[in-house]
């Protein structure tokens, strides 16, 4: 999943000068990460995140824990957003505690009381409204090309595991407790990129119905322009292949409240794939203070064909809107948009 920062100096406290980390390490394309290794890395900028489209329980989620390292100091923010699809109902909840420890292995990423604990294959994740059990159904991946994002606005290395069964229980935006279950998809991402004032996305993570996990993204300069564009398909053999020669067009969009406009309707195509997307609901924007994004995070689906059959498509898509202004309660945006 994939936001961050432009300038945290006010943000640094006294107990975060105790704390201080060495300079972050330099991001090196040939050297890419074991697809196990799920570690914290001491980067310019790191990201763990765990989103659902739940369509059985009528609800999606997301999860996401920030880490940036700025000028030898750390930082750390969270967000958990939760959406009712059977009452039109969101919540975003915010965690801004400098309270976090990342362990491996097994797994442990936590920020105050919110966590994502590793119990042999199991991982828990305790954050807010979500108690969820998450169980992989294959093992982790590195996407080629392995990073994303070019040399000049920055790349992130990217992880994850795609396809992980859910269970528990989430709270809902009325307050009602319902039981969760459908699949997940868990992200991993660190490098040298500032996402949201250097570098947006369009982003989607699918589950497929035969049985196969599909990641896209493109890369947008902060004038819009289309830096890089990747695919990877991981078949039920669990590898991670790339997907040449795709386009991602885009197609309905949508003004939001804020006035930004996200593309929530698109068309993917591939010598062997055809695909169009289409948002579940339009109502998904989140305005992120602690870390100064705004950023559309909802369920899709959509259906075309793979390799000559009819396959329908499920996930989660991200797409990042820019920084907030001063105004509407960015801590490191601009006065005006």
């Amino acid at each position: 999943m994939r936001l961050l920062k432009a300038g945290l100096t006010a943000f640094v406290s006294a107990s975060l000068l105790s704390s201080c980390l060495p300079a972050p390490q330099s991001f090196d394309p040939a050297r890419l990460p074991d697809p196990a290794d799920l570690s914290s890395r001491n980067a310019a900028t790191e990201w763990y995140y765990v989103s659902g489209y739940l369509p059985e329980s009528g609800l999606a989620f997301h999860w996401a824990q920030f880490k940036v390292n700025y000028k030898g100091l750390p930082y750390h923010a969270g967000h958990v957003a939760v959406a009712d699809l059977r009452t039109g109902k969101l919540k975003f909840f915010e965690n801004e505690s400098q309270r976090a420890r990342f362990g491996f292995p097994p797994l442990r990423v936590e920020q105050g009381d919110w966590r994502l604990v590793q119990e042999g294959n199991v991982y828990r994740l305790q954050a807010g409204p979500l108690n969820l059990t998450l169980t992989p159904l294959r093992g982790p991946v590195v996407h080629p090309p392995g990073y994303s994002g070019t040399p000049e606005l920055g790349r992130m290395y990217y992880q994850s595991l795609t396809r992980l069964e859910v269970g528990g229980t989430v709270t809902l935006p009325g307050g009602e407790t319902r039981e969760a279950r459908g699949l997940a998809w868990l992200d991993h991402q660190w490098g040298d990129q500032q996402p949201g004032r250097e570098a947006r996305w369009d982003w989607f993570g699918l589950h497929l119905s035969d049985g196969s996990d599909l990641m896209l993204y493109r890369v947008r300069d902060p004038a819009g322009k289309v830096v890089q564009v990747a695919a990877s398909r991981v078949g039920t053999d669990g590898a991670a292949r790339e997907v040449p020669g795709l386009t991602l067009t885009p197609g309905r969009v949508w003004r939001s409240p804020s006035g930004r406009e996200y593309v929530l309707d698109w068309t993917v195509s591939a010598p062997d794939l055809k695909l169009t997307l289409e948002a579940v609901r339009d109502e998904q924007e989140l305005l992120a203070k602690n870390t100064s994004v705004a950023y559309w995070e909802g369920p899709v689906r959509g259906q075309g064909t793979l390799e000559g059959q009819a396959i329908t498509a499920e996930g989660m898509g991200e797409f990042v809107g820019g920084v907030l202004t001063r105004a509407e309660g960015g801590r490191f945006g601009p006065s005006g948009r």
